[in-house]
């Protein structure tokens, strides 16, 4: 039955959603840099300048101190202005380097002192705006052999930071501002392109799942690189090879599952055809015909049974304590007839006690298709060498026939339900086909692995490890 059809995803709408989020995150992270940023500008330019002026007042106060010490009063500066200039330059720009241009030159303005004198009184330097101005200036005392003499006031930053109209920071928040727009310009670039590369991967692995629910399991995503789009792509890829291949195996095996049927269904209609057209006599031999093929079908529907509750996890086991080398060694002796019969000499080494968790009417199921398994491949006369061994906490069962061998490249698909070495379904040469299958879930009910490889007899080997506990009786005595 075909998958229902989904709905065509909105895939390109990924791709949407993953530009906006890109380029709102890298426009709101530009924005908090501009703003972080020329805060800290701002902040740290205002106390450049304090330290700057507070630097340059104290350098001029000791300029004037050594004046004071010369000259012993300030009146030569009340009757020249011009002098107070050439203090202020002489002392903030020694030698004849002149002032540089722009804010280091604004901070030594001789019009941004003030000089007073020991008794307050106002030297040179009164501020245009009058008191209101002069009440913001900082002050600092002008000592001369350890006497004030004067007092000297400058203007603090933020008042020439308003003079200068702050140009500075003008300039470099512009510089800023273009910066920021670069990356706001960059961050839609990288957006954009991340978005349709990702949007371009995820719609083609939404087209690929769409064909796969549709039923169509040979699609495939390419794998480019090593990142976690490769890594879903090719679990995507795992996936659908396996889908595909559990679609094959499910028709191959209805197929062989009719196939099984028919044949046994249809010796018994001719036979009871027969029988109704008086060819052949309703007698107890011809009865006890139909019944063989009855008991056929009913083996086959049970041995189909027994591999569907083992693939639901629903096989009925009755795990317990039990000494492997005991039910394999009982089963072995029952079965020395039917060996005989067939022409094979079974030559055995199981020593025990090997005490496992296990089943004993499911063990002897596993034991009996192993026995059937060797009587209907073994060409008589054959061999038949069981061995048991206990090593490093696990029961390790080895049975090995003569020949005829199994391909090495056929040895993988034993266990496959309805497979035939020979590629026949006569059911005289090759059973239902679906014992190894069941001794392989049988052995995977009672947590162990089962493996086949060559014999050293010429045929085939079975390899069976189980998990190994401790000795039953002496738990028993201890307890």
């Amino acid at each position: 039955m075909r998958a229902p059809r989904l709905p065509r995803p909105a895939v390109s709408r990924l791709g949407i959603k993953l530009f906006a989020i890109i380029l709102v995150v890298n426009v709101a992270i530009s924005g908090l840099v501009f703003l972080a940023v020329s805060r800290s500008l701002d902040q740290g330019f205002i106390e450049y300048l304090d330290k700057t002026q507070t630097r340059r007042a104290e350098t001029l106060a000791e300029g004037l101190a050594e004046e004071w010490a010369s000259r012993d009063d300030w009146q030569w500066l009340r009757q020249s202005p011009r002098a107070w200039h050439r203090l202020v330059r002489r002392q903030l720009w020694p030698g004849d380097t002149p002032p540089p241009e722009g804010i280091e030159r604004r901070l030594g303005d001789p019009k941004d002192f003030v000089l007073h004198d020991a008794g307050g009184l106002p030297v040179i330097g009164l501020p245009p705006d009058g008191d209101q101005e002069a009440a913001e200036l900082r002050w600092l005392p002008i000592e001369s052999d350890g006497e004030e003499v004067g007092m000297l006031g400058y203007r603090p930053p933020q008042q020439l930071m308003a003079r200068m109209d702050r140009i500075f920071l003008s300039r470099q928040q512009r510089n800023l501002g273009i910066i920021v727009a670069a990356l706001g310009l960059a961050s839609l670039l990288l957006a954009g392109g991340l978005s349709w590369w990702l949007g371009r991967r995820t719609r083609g692995m939404a087209r690929a799942t769409r064909r796969l629910t549709e039923g169509d399991y040979s699609t495939r995503l390419a794998e480019h690189g090593r990142d976690e789009l490769a890594s879903l792509a090719h679990d995507f890829n795992v996936l659908a090879a396996t889908l595909e291949a559990s679609r094959e195996a499910r028709n191959r095996w209805v197929s062989d599952i009719a196939h099984e049927l028919r044949t046994p269904l249809a010796v018994l209609r001719g036979e009871i055809e027969a029988m109704q057209d008086g060819i052949r006599a309703l007698d107890a031999d011809n009865l006890h015909s139909l019944a063989q093929e009855v008991g056929q079908l009913e083996r086959l529907v049970a041995d189909l049974r027994l591999l569907s509750q083992s693939d639901a996890g629903a096989l009925e086991v009755q795990l317990a304590p039990l000494d492997l080398a005991e039910s394999l060694a009982s089963r072995l002796d029952e079965a020395a007839g039917w060996l005989d019969d067939s022409g094979i000499r079974l030559e055995r080494e199981v020593d025990g006690p090997a005490w496992i968790r296990g089943d004993v009417q499911r063990l002897r199921q596993l034991w009996n298709n192993l026995i059937d398994n060797t009587c209907a491949y073994t060409r008589s006369p054959g061999r038949l060498r069981v061995r048991l061994a206990c090593r490093d906490g696990q029961v390790r069962v080895t049975w090995e026939d003569s020949a005829p061998g199994v391909p090495e490249a056929d040895l993988p698909r034993l266990t496959e339900r309805l497979y035939r070495v020979e590629g026949s379904r006569n059911r005289a040469s090759g059973g239902s086909g679906l014992g190894l299958s069941i001794a392989t879930a049988l052995a995977r009910a009672h947590g162990a692995h089962m493996e086949a490889s060559p014999s050293a007899l010429g045929g085939l080997c079975w390899t069976l490890t189980f998990t190994a506990i401790q000795d039953h009786s002496s738990r028993e005595d201890a307890a």
